[in-house]
């Protein structure tokens, strides 16, 4: 098979790694990909968000799967452009994938589906998203309704924080039309967790939970990021906890979305927290979660690409998958100043070292070569992944990692899974 993967992050380094060691692949190219993934697969400089130009490299590549990585081209429909020209994608199409693209809508599925979620409601107007959070007081979360690349949710401690946030979002149009509407709902309480289900329209098989760290300094303090790190399997979260989340969320998901005549295909993301009334909804995503893809892929025990193939093509009834009984930790490198103004260029050295060490993984994500030396080229640059019998264990060979790493303008949160 020849296999095309969307996105130039580290989840797309993951992926292309994953999907590499299939004995069904042939040739696997990825656009527009970064060094790291350049020892696995051909680059291709198309930006992930070209559908035109992506759909007319697949076509003239005989590509047959595509895999996207991010959401944004699923939103912008390239599932849709590709089955325009018969190649399969195992994404969603434009419709489905507004359960990405509008939490208003996921919201109204969940409702719809019986899916159990925090009360809400959404709001174009700032006076009277204001007069809500008055009457409804803090903590409460406000959330720009768009695509704001991980940026757009706020739980504010105080009514002012969320008022600040309101204001932000449909006063000042911080994020655009992402923040033309916003959600307000109430702020739930427990473990978050990020679970991953593979979907062919009809029938979802497991693939796997994962702990995210969303705030960028140590004991979850400062602003929200895309995620400085994650731990796989989440302590606590059980046998039945994952029957819970697949029975409750995931299938009635799937079923809502199939009577709207817009099914769902791909890998669902479901943002959970778990209650002490059980699981509840916090959002769905519509594509593999960064950084739990570089978590979660590590662990797995089968080749991926046959049932990502099955996926796509309506056929996943009955298909399980085999993972590795061990604990999986990654830390998230970033430059400084990240998740605000931060500094390109500055060079990285020693990953080879590293890499050196057992069961350990780097994956690149902001990266650039600048005549033969690697600089940071992003916010979040490279995501350290090991994986050990323990957490404990998993822990010490990724921190170990990252001190064989020579960046000096890099970061990183001290304590990914220490608190667990």
């Amino acid at each position: 098979m020849r296999v095309l993967v969307v996105g130039s992050g580290a989840r797309e380094h993951a992926l292309v790694r994953a999907i590499a060691r299939s004995h069904l692949v042939t040739a696997v190219f990825c656009a527009p990909g970064n060094p790291g993934i350049a020892a696995l697969a051909g680059l291709v400089p198309i930006a992930a968000t070209d559908v035109q130009a992506l759909t007319e490299f697949a076509a003239a590549n005989a590509i047959d799967l595509v895999v996207p990585g991010p959401e944004a081209p699923l939103v912008l429909g390239l599932t849709d452009a590709l089955a325009a020209r018969g190649i399969r994608c195992c994404g969603p199409t434009a419709a489905a994938a507004r359960l990405e693209g509008s939490k208003q809508f996921t919201k109204e599925v969940a409702d719809a589906a019986g899916i159990p979620t925090a009360r809400w409601e959404a709001f174009t107007d700032t006076h009277h998203a204001l007069d809500f959070v008055r009457r409804r007081g803090a903590p409460i979360v406000v959330k720009a309704d768009g695509l704001a690349a991980g940026k757009g949710v706020v739980v504010a401690e105080t009514e002012a924080e969320a008022a600040a946030a309101v204001i932000a979002c449909l006063r000042e149009g911080s994020f655009g039309a992402a923040g033309a509407t916003v959600v307000i709902e109430e702020c739930l309480v427990g473990q978050e967790v990020s679970v991953f289900a593979l979907c062919d329209g009809r029938d979802a098989i497991f693939l796997g939970a994962a702990r995210d760290h969303k705030r960028v300094g140590d004991g979850d303090r400062g602003p929200n990021t895309g995620g400085m790190g994650a731990i796989a399997p989440p302590p606590g979260f059980t046998h039945a906890t994952q029957i819970a989340v697949m029975d409750g969320i995931i299938h009635p998901a799937l079923a809502e979305m199939e009577r709207r005549g817009t099914p769902f295909t791909g890998i669902l993301f479901a943002g959970l927290m778990l209650t002490e009334h059980g699981p509840k909804l916090i959002e769905f995503n519509v594509r593999f979660g960064d950084p739990e893809a570089e978590t979660l892929l590590p662990l797995l025990d089968s080749d991926i690409l046959p049932l990502l193939l099955a996926a796509s093509e309506g056929r996943l009834a009955g298909s399980s998958l085999a993972w590795r009984a061990e604990a999986s930790v990654s830390v998230v490198m970033a430059a400084a100043g990240y998740p605000g103004a931060y500094q390109r260029g500055s060079a990285i050295t020693g990953l080879a070292a590293a890499e050196a060490g057992a069961e350990v993984s780097v994956f690149q994500a902001g990266t650039r070569l600048e005549h033969d030396t690697l600089v940071a080229d992003g916010g979040r640059v490279l995501v350290i992944n090991a994986t050990a019998p323990s957490l404990a264990e998993a822990r010490a060979r990724a921190y170990a990692a990252v001190d064989a790493i020579d960046w000096p303008q890099g970061f990183c949160r001290r304590d990914i899974g220490a608190h667990f």
